[in-house]
C-alpha cells in the first residue's frame, strides 16, 4: 500500500460502466509491460466468496492432497521460468540474474512447504496430564488468507505467504503491489490452468483502494509485507473489522567490522548488501560501523568495489533502476541532508542520480540523526562510519536496524555482543540474505503455523485421585491427593 501517488503506474478510465485499468511500465525504458484491472469491493467480494467455496474442497482433501497438487504446481511454476523471469526483469527492472535467482528460490520455498507441512502441522502426541489423560495437537486451515505482496522481489515474497498459506489448507487472495500486477496474475493464472474448476488461489488487481476492500473483506487473516507506512495503514484497516493480521516490515540493516575482520570479505559484502537491487532488499546494509583501526583500509577497498560497479538495462549492469521512481527523490533528499551535516561523499554524490537510475553512492562522518541513518533507506548508498570500539557501536545501533551483520575472525565472542544489540537476527562473516535472514525467511516452519490454528484433543484414561468434571468427590479422594502433593513438592 501507499504506493499509489507515484507515476509508474497509471490509472485510466475504461468508459462507461467498465473498471479503470491499471498500466504497468517498464522502469527501464518507460514501455508498457500490460494493463490491469483496478478492481473495487464487488469484485473483491466476489473472489472471497469464491476462495470460500474452493478452502472447503481444499481442506477436505488433506496433507497428502494438498501435497500432490503443491508439488504438481510447482512443476507447471518451474516449467515457465524463463517467462516469469522475463517478467519480473519487465516489472521491476532488475537484471535477468537476479530475477532468475528471485524466481528460483520461490520454486525451492514453494517444495518445500508441499513437503513439509504434514510434517510441522499434523496431529502429534504432546504427552500426558497427572497420568491420567493423553493429549494430541494438530493444525486446522484458518480459511480463506488474504495476501498483499510488495514490489521488492514480487515473486519470492508473495510464494512466502501463498506457498504456506496453502500448504496448510487455506485458500488464498493474492493482491500484488500496483507496481508488479503481471507477476501476481501469472502466479494465479499458473494455478487456474493447474485447477480451473478450483479457485484455491486467485489475485485481485489494483491501487490501494482494492488492496483496503481486500482488507475489509473480513477474511481469516491478511499477510502484509512491505514498509513501515505501509504497515500502520493496513493494521488500521484490518483492526476496523478485528482481522487478524501477519505483518512483516521492510528495512535495511547495519554492519559492524571489528578489528580482526577478514577486510577484503567483510568490504565485498557491504558493497552488496547495499547496491543489490539497487539498493531496494528489504534485507540489506545500510550502514557500516568500522573500528578505528582498521576504517582506512576498509573504506579503500569499499571505494574501490563501489566504483566497479555500474547501473543500467543491459545485460552487463551490475543492478537496475529504481522500481519505485518516487524513491528517486528520497534518496537525493537522503543524500542532500547527509551532506549538509558534515558527511562526506567518497565515491558519487547528488550528481549520482540520474533518473532512473542511481550510480554507486558511498558516504562516510554521517551524522546519525541524518536521514540516511534515520530515514527508511531505499537506494545504493552506503554509509561508512568510524566508531572507537564495540561499545561505540552498540550505542550507535541502537534499536534502529532489524539486522547486523558482524565480522570478525573471533566468533566465539559474537553471541555475547548479539546480546547487547537489540536487534531481530545477527548474521556472522556475510551480509544479510533476504529469504534467508531476519524478516521474510523462507523454508521456516512458524511461517507454516501462522497459517493455521492449533487443536488440541485430550483423552481420558483413568480416573483422578480427585475427579475434576464431576461432583463424585469423596473426602478419602481429597486425602489422598493432599499426601501426594505434599510427597511431590516436600512440603
Amino acid at each position: 500500500m501507499a504506493e499509489s501517488a507515484q507515476p509508474r503506474t497509471a490509472a485510466h478510465p475504461g468508459g462507461t460502466g467498465r473498471p479503470k485499468v491499471l498500466t504497468s511500465y517498464d522502469p527501464r525504458t518507460g514501455e508498457v509491460v500490460g494493463d490491469y484491472a483496478i478492481m473495487g469491493s464487488g469484485e473483491v467480494t466476489r473472489t472471497v466468496r469464491a476462495a470460500h467455496a474452493a478452502e472447503q474442497w481444499w481442506a477436505a482433501i488433506g496433507f497428502d492432497g494438498r501435497k500432490r497438487w503443491l508439488l504438481d504446481w510447482k512443476r507447471a511454476v518451474a516449467r515457465g521460468t524463463r517467462e516469469l523471469v522475463d517478467l519480473v526483469s519487465a516489472e521491476t527492472g532488475k537484471p535477468r540474474l537476479d530475477a532468475a535467482i528471485e524466481v528460483t528460490a520461490a520454486v525451492e520455498h514453494l517444495h518445500w512447504a508441499a513437503r513439509s507441512a504434514e510434517k510441522v502441522l499434523g496431529r502429534r502426541t504432546t504427552g500426558r496430564f497427572r497420568h491420567t489423560r493423553q493429549a494430541s495437537v494438530g493444525y486446522r486451515p484458518l480459511g480463506v488468507v488474504g495476501v498483499l505482496s510488495p514490489w521488492h522481489n514480487p515473486v519470492l515474497t508473495a510464494m512466502n505467504g501463498i506457498a504456506c498459506a496453502m500448504a496448510a489448507g487455506n485458500s488464498v487472495v493474492l493482491k500484488p503491489s500496483e507496481l508488479t500486477p503481471g507477476i501476481g496474475a501469472w502466479l494465479a493464472d499458473s494455478w487456474s490452468r493447474l485447477a480451473p474448476n478450483q479457485p484455491v488461489l486467485q489475485v485481485v488487481t489494483g491501487d490501494s483502494t482494492t488492496a483496503a476492500a481486500l482488507c475489509r473483506a473480513r477474511l481469516a487473516t491478511i499477510s502484509y509485507t512491505g514498509s513501515p507506512a505501509g504497515a500502520r495503514e493496513v493494521t488500521a484497516l484490518c483492526a476496523q473489522h478485528s482481522t487478524p493480521l501477519l505483518v512483516e516490515q521492510g528495512g535495511r540493516g547495519a554492519m559492524v567490522v571489528q578489528v580482526d575482520a577478514r577486510l577484503p570479505e567483510a568490504a565485498a559484502a557491504a558493497v552488496f548488501g547495499a547496491m543489490a537491487n539497487a539498493g531496494q532488499n528489504p534485507a540489506g546494509v545500510q550502514c557500516a560501523y568500522v573500528a578505528e583501526s582498521v576504517y582506512e583500509p576498509f573504506l579503500d577497498l569499499v571505494a574501490a568495489q563501489a566504483r566497479q560497479l555500474r547501473p543500467g538495462a543491459d545485460r552487463r549492469a551490475s543492478y537496475g533502476p529504481m522500481t519505485l521512481e518516487s524513491q528517486t527523490d528520497v534518496v537525493r533528499r537522503h543524500v542532500r541532508d547527509a551532506l549538509s551535516r558534515g558527511g562526506q561523499a567518497v565515491v558519487g554524490g547528488l550528481d549520482s542520480i540520474r533518473t532512473p537510475y542511481i550510480e554507486p553512492i558511498v558516504l562516510t562522518e554521517v551524522p546519525e540523526v541524518s536521514l540516511a541513518l534515520s530515514g527508511d533507506a531505499v537506494g545504493p548508498v552506503l554509509v561508512v562510519n568510524k566508531v572507537r570500539g564495540m561499545d561505540e557501536a552498540v550505542e550507535r545501533l541502537g534499536s534502529r536496524s532489524r539486522s547486523v551483520a558482524v565480522f570478525t575472525r573471533d566468533v566465539r565472542s559474537v553471541p555475547e555482543f548479539a546480546e547487547r544489540l537489540k536487534t531481530e537476527v545477527v548474521t556472522v562473516n556475510s551480509a544479510p540474505v533476504y529469504g534467508t535472514d531476519g524478516p521474510g525467511r523462507t523454508r521456516d516452519e512458524q511461517r507454516l503455523r501462522d497459517f493455521a490454528r492449533p487443536l488440541t484433543i485430550t483423552e481420558k484414561h483413568r480416573r483422578d485421585p480427585v475427579e475434576q468434571s464431576t461432583f463424585e468427590r469423596h473426602p478419602q479422594h481429597l486425602r489422598l491427593a493432599r499426601m501426594i502433593f505434599r510427597l511431590r513438592h516436600r512440603v
